[in-house]
């Protein structure tokens, strides 16, 4: 199978339904942003897996960890292509075909990942500035992009059915996100970056 298919030299692209629409339409948005965020996460996850704890504590306890927080993005990885897949395929007319959507189970496991790295983190008393090490960079850049695909798929909820657990889902994302790049820089050995009044 070709790469290129010459289908969008129209400027138009096909949805799963077989409905074909403009690539500025708002649903391509919507998912065409998700893909850019689940880009930013395999940046991220190459970083830890290149990276090596910069610390005077346990290494082998904090690379666990690491290791553990790799685990847990992989899995968001296939999430946001299944997110992307749920996007894509309206809900009416109800698609011929199994369409991978998003549950409420998956969200509950953003909630115990999130609630599981707080235990290991300090309670905030300041504002955070993206940073730290390079993952962690990645994952605060994540972040910033996941909140633009939840405005754009609000957007495209108000005049088209969606799975109401897509919003939900990368609301929770996003706060999963920035736990999830604290949680990287306290297992590097590396401070958060703290916003400082000037």
């Amino acid at each position: 199978m070709k790469i290129y298919t010459k289908t969008g030299d129209d400027g138009t692209t096909g949805l799963f339904n077989g409905q074909r629409v403009a690539k500025y339409n708002d649903r391509v948005e919507a998912y065409g942003t998700i893909d850019e965020l689940n880009s930013i996460i395999g940046i991220a996850i190459s970083f830890l897996n290149s990276d090596t704890p910069n610390t005077n504590m346990e290494i082998s306890s904090n690379k666990e960890n690491l290791n553990l927080l790799i685990s847990n993005l992989k899995t968001i990885s296939n999430l946001l292509f299944n997110l992307g897949s749920d996007l894509a395929t309206p809900i009416n007319p109800k698609p011929k075909f199994e369409v991978p959507r998003i549950t409420n189970e998956q969200i509950e496991l953003l909630e115990n990942w999130i609630d599981t790295y707080d235990e290991s983190l300090e309670k905030l008393k300041n504002f955070i500035l993206p940073g730290g090490s390079n993952a962690a960079a990645f994952l605060h850049q994540a972040r910033t992009v996941c909140r633009r695909a939840e405005r754009l798929i609000v957007k495209l909820s108000i005049e088209n059915e969606l799975n109401p657990n897509s919003v939900i889902f990368v609301n929770r994302l996003s706060d999963y996100l920035f736990t999830a790049a604290r949680y990287c820089n306290v297992n590097k050995g590396i401070p958060d970056v703290i916003w400082e009044k000037v």
